[in-house]
């Protein structure tokens, strides 16, 4: 490598016809997780796996990317140092408002078998309480409008899988990456439903040929920093704008129901098994539940990241009496793992000091994240009669930051989809009462029989108004 700070060509320029996988959405994530696995199951077992990565938008992975031959540089750390290895799974990068007609062509390849997708909560265009399409949503009303010329994920896979059928094509399995309960199931549903708004045929085919198994995802990937970019300079001699961070802890875990080939991701590690619904609602609740929680308290405390946060005794223990009071108790043990071992394990991980994963950052998307995170394991205390303080504390915690104004009264970037409606509803209403009743008649949100629980609602108020009155951390006393 030469040793100046210009970017340098990382890897080898593979060719179309190495294209099996289509991945949308080529993120820190994807490139720390999915495309990491596909890299190692080619080494290990062969085959044409190259991944087509597609963005919905940004042409930041493009930029970064395509000088490079798609290859970029993974960095795992911990508190012993750092590791490093180069990736070579991705072939190419498109940008779908640059060449939507490239990307639908490659959708409609034959040779491609797997569809893959990391677009986060909000990428689905459905409704966080109920799961549905959301049929108001603009990208989805686009697509309905101009299904050749799709904007949204949703609606590229139908387009794709049209095309496939109309050529007599078996469809491609659609692996969801994204941290949402029966992941697999939901885009399943919200592609049927946008398949059927244009033929009813076409939706029926999907539903009877398509594959849509669920998956498990998990490894702390922190936003790549310019400091980050920086560090791989002095340490490997050369510059690499797409690297990315991760903790080195990874597990997916795979429902094992595919059309036609695949990766041999299971000699990488991956778990292929029959139903991932226990590994998902443990990892849901344990870890991205307790990683919402900390990312409102903590964002709210003044502390900026994960590690400073539980660094906090005060915190370290309120994490704790989650896991063992409120969370725990709502999580079916799935087969060979062991509840109270898996959260000491979060809890090593969340003190990695090497990991700067942002409290502001996890904060982000809270509108589409509560549902999964928090308000399904509120519910399901409340049904076995108990009030989980901790978790309406953190749910709090949210109202709060969405206000836009943290404890000092300086100003939130508060990135959501729903953040200027949310905002108005916090500048309209003052007092605690009326901010919690406002916020849960979002029913996009709030389940309405959850909303309308009477000791939620109470217990909501009292945490915003202790929120308000104390601080977070002096919250957490009382918790």
């Amino acid at each position: 490598m030469n040793n100046d700070d210009s970017t340098v060509r990382l890897g080898r320029s593979s060719q179309a016809a190495d294209i099996g996988i289509v991945h949308i959405g080529p993120g820190a994530f994807f490139r720390a997780f999915t495309a990491i696995y596909t890299h190692e199951a080619m080494q290990i077992a062969d085959g044409h796996w190259g991944i087509s990565a597609v963005s919905l938008k940004s042409r930041t992975a493009h930029d970064q990317l395509v000088p490079q031959g798609g290859a970029y540089t993974s960095i795992s750390l911990d508190a012993a140092g750092r590791e490093s290895q180069v990736i070579e799974s991705i072939s190419e990068v498109l940008v779908v408002p640059e060449d939507p007609q490239a990307v639908l062509s490659r959708l409609a390849d034959p040779a491609v078998n797997i569809v893959t997708l990391t677009v986060t909560e909000k990428g689905y265009c459905h409704l966080p309480a109920s799961g549905r399409l959301d049929l108001a949503h603009p990208d989805v009303v686009h697509d309905m409008e101009r299904p050749h010329a799709p904007r949204s994920a949703p609606g590229l896979i139908v387009e794709g899988l049209a095309q496939r059928r109309a050529q007599g094509i078996q469809p491609f399995t659609v692996v969801s990456c994204d941290n949402l309960p029966s992941n697999g199931s939901l885009v399943q549903a919200v592609v049927i439903e946008l398949a059927a708004a244009r033929d009813a045929a076409l939706a029926d085919w999907i539903k009877r040929e398509g594959r849509f198994p669920s998956t498990m995802v998990d490894r702390i990937t922190p936003a790549t920093t310019a400091l980050d970019v920086e560090a791989l300079l002095q340490h490997e001699g050369y510059k690499d704008l797409g690297c990315v961070l991760h903790e080195p802890f990874r597990q997916w875990v795979i429902e094992n129901t595919f059309v036609g080939a695949r990766p041999a991701w299971e000699r990488a590690g991956a778990q292929l098994v029959a139903s991932v619904d226990a590994h998902e609602l443990m990892k849901l609740r344990c870890l991205n539940g307790t990683h919402s929680a900390l990312a409102y308290l903590g964002f709210l405390a003044g502390f900026e990241t994960i590690a400073d946060t539980v660094s906090d005794p005060v915190f370290q223990r309120f994490v704790r009496t989650l896991w063992q009071d409120e969370i725990i108790p709502t999580v079916p043990c799935p087969e060979g793992e062991n509840l109270e071992r898996y959260c000491a394990r979060l809890m090593e991980r969340y003190c990695n000091p090497a990991i700067r994963h942002l409290t502001w950052q996890i904060a982000m998307d809270g509108s589409q994240k509560l549902p999964q995170r928090l308000l399904g394991t509120i519910r399901d205390n409340l049904e076995r009669g108990f009030l989980p303080r901790g978790l309406c504390l953190a749910v709090a915690a949210w109202m709060t930051f969405v206000s836009g104004r943290d404890e000092r009264g300086e100003p939130i970037d508060v990135r959501d989809p729903m953040a200027p409606k949310l905002a108005e509803i916090c500048q309209q209403n003052t007092g605690s009462a009326d901010t919690v009743s406002a916020l849960l008649k979002i029913d996009t949100i709030f389940d309405p029989g959850l909303a309308a629980d009477e000791s939620f609602r109470a217990a909501l108020i009292a945490a915003h108004e202790r929120l308000a009155s104390d601080g977070a951390h002096a919250s957490l006393f009382d918790a």
